[in-house]
């Protein structure tokens, strides 16, 4: 047996999320009936993190345990030609017994794409959410994440649901950044409460629009006021961009570029 790392890219749109489901098309029963199509052999997978329906990918990782006769090279291509072309991998390698996808992992990074501008745009509607209502205070929004980085119980933020013992993650950044139409919020943290980003970011619109001040976003979390926090951003803007390890294991990919770059990006 041999362990094989994936790093994948999907669309979110078409997929229950990224965990098997009953009754739910998923981005891990492709890979795994993918798997099986050119193995015979039934593989479970494991990945970084489990992303929810609608939400997308672009540095996706994951692994399996194999006993078949192709290099782990070669799984990229080989899984490719059997996977729709909403689901790609990009870099196949293959990694020590040891070594786990998610286990290994020393941080995540997920980034958030809101469109402020007055217009749709058809090129990026499936991954940004066109919040156009009113233009938001990128300042005030901003001035609402201090004090998030370093270890904290941001119970506020979990959704209902969540099969976590406890509410305590440790953000390692969080930035906001407008680059004309687009605010990019990446938060890159050791671990996520589920519906976590989708809560911050809604409560950070409601603060751009000046419909709460920083200070109540900041005593929202901080005092654990979870009834409070009722606005959820949609699935379609948020991605996970990348998950870093002690040793990159992957050696084609970067994977601090992992994420598209839009054209108004650079401009001075």
């Amino acid at each position: 047996m041999k362990r094989v790392a994936l790093i994948i890219q999907y669309d979110g749109s078409c997929f229950s999320g990224w965990q098997r489901q009953k009754n739910s098309l998923t981005v891990q029963e492709l890979i795994e009936a993918a798997l099986f199509k050119i193995s015979s052999q039934i593989i479970k997978t494991f990945a970084a993190g489990r992303t929810d329906a609608g939400v997308h990918a672009s540095g996706q990782v994951i692994h399996f345990d194999i006993d078949y006769v192709i290099p782990a090279d070669n799984y990229a291509d080989v899984l490719n030609n059997n996977l729709p072309y909403s689901v790609r991998i990009l870099e196949s390698v293959e990694v020590k017994n040891t070594w786990h996808a998610c286990y290994s992992a020393l941080y995540r990074h997920y980034r958030y794409v809101i469109n402020n501008g007055k217009i749709p745009n058809l090129f990026i509607n499936n991954w940004s959410w066109h919040r156009y209502q009113k233009l938001l205070d990128e300042v005030s929004m901003s001035n609402a994440l201090e004090g998030m980085q370093g270890e904290h119980d941001f119970f506020a933020f979990q959704k209902s649901g969540s099969n976590r013992s406890n509410s305590i993650t440790t953000i390692k950044e969080i930035t906001l950044r407008r680059i004309e139409d687009l605010i990019l919020i990446d938060i890159k943290a050791s671990g996520f409460l589920y519906g976590m980003v989708r809560s911050i970011v809604g409560q950070l619109v409601l603060v751009g629009e000046n419909k709460i001040t920083p200070q109540i976003f900041i005593d929202r979390w901080t005092s654990k006021k979870k009834n409070d926090v009722r606005e959820s951003a949609p699935a379609k803007g948020l991605c996970f961009v990348n998950c870093v390890y002690k040793e990159n294991v992957f050696k084609r990919i970067n994977q601090n570029d992992l994420f598209p770059k839009f054209l108004i990006e650079g401009r001075s």
